[in-house]
């Protein structure tokens, strides 16, 4: 059994899942502005499955897409962190960063600011080199995120095997960041 990395930001709390998350999840997943960037919505049964899936993924790791609470209300919001995408995209084998946060969390910065405790894991704690994020090319939101972030566009759409082809969210973004690059930002910004 690993150690499981559990952060704390000013306004959040990344953590290990919990089965009173999983309504939340399902909620979240019912969404269809939440889930308007991929395939479909999904059923309680489905999210359920997920929420097992990433938490078992923690447990063996210690790190993935943590459960992301709000400090002062105990709010589950959703989920960030790392994982290891299971699909081969072209930059695999790899370390993707993602979120998905319930719509009323949005617009708070709440992604930016998980994401960027998310990072330090990858970077600092587990010494990865390069960290990437992808989206459908209209997601201009997540796009967003990935570039206050620092994220670099690498100019590589690709076709996502996970979605059939011909489907209009095919074709996807590829961000990157190296650890030369968030170290270089994070000097830059006396956050070191």
């Amino acid at each position: 059994m690993v150690d499981v990395i559990e952060l704390e930001t000013d306004r959040l709390k990344m953590r290990q899942w919990k089965k009173d998350d999983r309504p939340l999840f399902a909620a979240l997943n019912a969404d269809p502005v939440v889930m308007e960037y991929f395939p479909a919505v999904l059923d309680k049964s489905e999210s359920n499955a997920m929420a097992e899936r990433i938490q078992q993924l923690i447990s063996r790791r210690g790190w993935g897409f943590w459960a992301v609470e709000e400090k002062t209300s105990h709010a589950f919001i959703g989920f960030v962190g790392l994982h290891v995408p299971t699909a081969e995209l072209p930059c695999s084998p790899c370390i993707e960063i993602g979120w998905r946060l319930m719509r009323e969390f949005w617009g708070k910065g709440y992604a930016t600011e998980a994401a960027r405790a998310a990072l330090q894991v990858a970077f600092k704690q587990l010494d990865i080199e390069e960290v990437f994020a992808f989206t459908p090319v209209g997601n201009a939101r997540s796009r967003a995120v990935m570039e206050r972030l620092h994220m670099e566009n690498t100019q590589q759409n690709f076709e996502h095997p996970a979605i059939p082809e011909g489907h209009l969210l095919r074709e996807h973004v590829l961000y990157r960041l190296s650890w030369e690059r968030w170290h270089d930002w994070r000097k830059i910004n006396n956050e070191d």
